[in-house]
């Protein structure tokens, strides 16, 4: 049997050996802890491995809403098979006025909602309960109740529900929509398809949407979201609601990806004034106001075309304050104003009643102008009481290539100008000038030069002239066209 040998020659460390063995050590044992910290980091930001304890600790405030509204059957026309016709009899219930078939029925609909207080308060949008005769409210233990609509807002689609709670309700809050941010993972609950409870889960894909409101601040989320989610939370990690389902993008009424969630922080202050109220009291200017592009804002002296540009002042409180039309409004309660969509939403959630300073730029100068707020009227209010202006145009001496004229009853008459409105009519515009270029029409009614009312065709030449002498290349007109009030930048050749 071979046997072998192993000699080891031993050896004595010295303290440089040692010294080195211990960086090393150090070493390899940093490099251990930093990749267990990273690889911690790394799963923390990936997905959750199961949603199931956060569906767990919120499932039970989510409620699935039902909707009953009674609607008239279409009455068919009787007549329709002459009497004696071997059809008579087969058509004779459904000619019959009395006949069942023409009695009032019953139409159902489905929506999602949640519970934001033990007592009883219930979030859904506006559209789900919107000309409902009942509402019924099952919850996720499968029990019903019904509901009582607190109050309604149209222009961001929230209503507040309340049933009788016999017990005390497992309730969620809402979240900070604000420090939400894009790529954060959201989970969205509801009654899809009228399917029952149900989860989906998605990312923040964008923020700060607008679809077609003034008040619009939507999250977009590619957490499935379909008919009957309406009116259903979205929740962030925590279990808090950052969002309330709403609508989606879809050329087929389904899910492909692209849902949108009112902001929280929108819903939430309104919300309180609608359990506190029962409506949602919005402050009010009472002025039309638009965008400024880069003409308009080379025609008033501006760098850059920021702030909004009042169209028009109605009766109320601009009109006390002396706000005009054609002010660029800069400033709002000490906050900058970049856009009117900006403006409204500052406003709207100014209390009613309270005095702001505005900051206003007229002809070159800011002034500051103290405003008391009112309370916005309702959408109907408003279109029966703000009438839309009409913008206009002016004359061949005052303008190269637009006839004007003065605003005389019969001309007001034939064009249908409200003798309230003060300016010149454009009676002509050559198609080939740079006035036609500009966007002036015949018909057209200018009401102000550069800022300043006028009322007369001379008022219109002088302060055309005016802006010639001092070197500026455009002025700003306000008019009238077809009861729409713009603005239009005449540029100089």
């Amino acid at each position: 049997m071979r046997q072998f040998y192993i000699f080891k020659t031993a050896r004595i460390w010295t303290a440089e050996d040692i010294r080195k063995l211990q960086q090393v050590i150090l070493t390899t044992f940093f490099v251990i802890i930093s990749v267990f910290l990273q690889t911690i980091v790394l799963n923390a930001r990936g997905a959750p491995e199961s949603f199931a304890d956060l569906v767990e600790d919120v499932g039970s405030s989510v409620v699935n809403i039902t909707t009953t509204t009674k609607v008239e059957s279409p009455v068919v026309p009787r007549g329709v098979v002459p009497e004696g016709s071997p059809f008579e009899e087969l058509f004779r219930d459904f000619q019959n006025p009395n006949s069942p078939r023409q009695r009032p029925r019953n139409a159902n609909a489905l929506g999602s909602g949640f519970v934001i207080s033990s007592d009883g308060f219930i979030v859904t949008n506006h559209h789900v309960i919107n000309g409902a005769d009942q509402i019924t409210i099952e919850f996720n233990d499968g029990s019903f109740r019904d509901a009582v609509v607190i109050g309604s807002d149209e222009n961001i689609d929230i209503a507040l529900l309340k049933v009788d709670a016999e017990t005390t309700l497992e309730f969620v809050e809402f979240g900070d929509s604000d420090i939400s941010r894009v790529g954060d993972w959201v989970m969205a609950m509801g009654n899809p398809l009228g399917q029952g409870f149900s989860v989906s889960v998605g990312i923040i894909s964008a923020r700060n949407r607008e679809l077609a409101g003034n008040y619009d601040d939507y999250i977009q989320t590619d957490a499935a979201i379909n008919r009957g989610n309406s009116g259903g939370p979205l929740f962030n990690m925590n279990g808090e609601v950052v969002g309330v389902n709403t609508a989606i993008l879809s050329p087929n009424g389904g899910s492909i990806g692209i849902g949108f969630s009112m902001a929280s922080n929108v819903v939430e202050p309104v919300v309180k004034q609608l359990k506190e109220f029962g409506e949602v009291r919005r402050g009010w200017l009472g002025v039309s106001i638009g965008d400024l592009n880069q003409d308009m804002a080379d025609a008033l002296g501006m760098k850059e075309p920021s702030g909004s540009i009042v169209l028009e002042v109605y009766d109320g409180p601009s009109k006390d304050a002396g706000l005009l039309a054609s002010d660029v409004i800069v400033m709002f309660d000490n906050k900058e104003v970049s856009n009117s969509g900006e403006l409204v939403r500052i406003v709207g959630d100014t209390t009613v009643g309270r005095t702001v300073d505005v900051i206003v730029l007229r002809q070159g100068e800011r002034i500051k102008v103290r405003v008391k707020l009112g309370q916005r009227p309702t959408n109907k209010e408003l279109n029966k009481q703000v009438t839309p202006p009409d913008p206009t145009k002016p004359n061949e001496d005052a303008i190269d290539g637009a006839g004007l004229s003065e605003l005389t009853d019969s001309l007001r008459e034939e064009y249908g100008i409200d003798p309230a409105i003060s300016g010149v009519i454009i009676m002509s515009v050559d198609e080939t000038s740079s006035a036609y270029e500009n966007g002036l029409r015949k018909g057209d009614v200018i009401t102000d030069v550069a800022q300043k009312p006028i009322g007369s065709v001379k008022e219109v030449e002088d302060l055309v002239s005016s802006a010639k002498s001092e070197g500026r290349q455009s002025v700003l007109l306000l008019v009238r066209r077809e009861g729409q009030p713009r603005f239009i930048v005449l540029k100089f050749n």
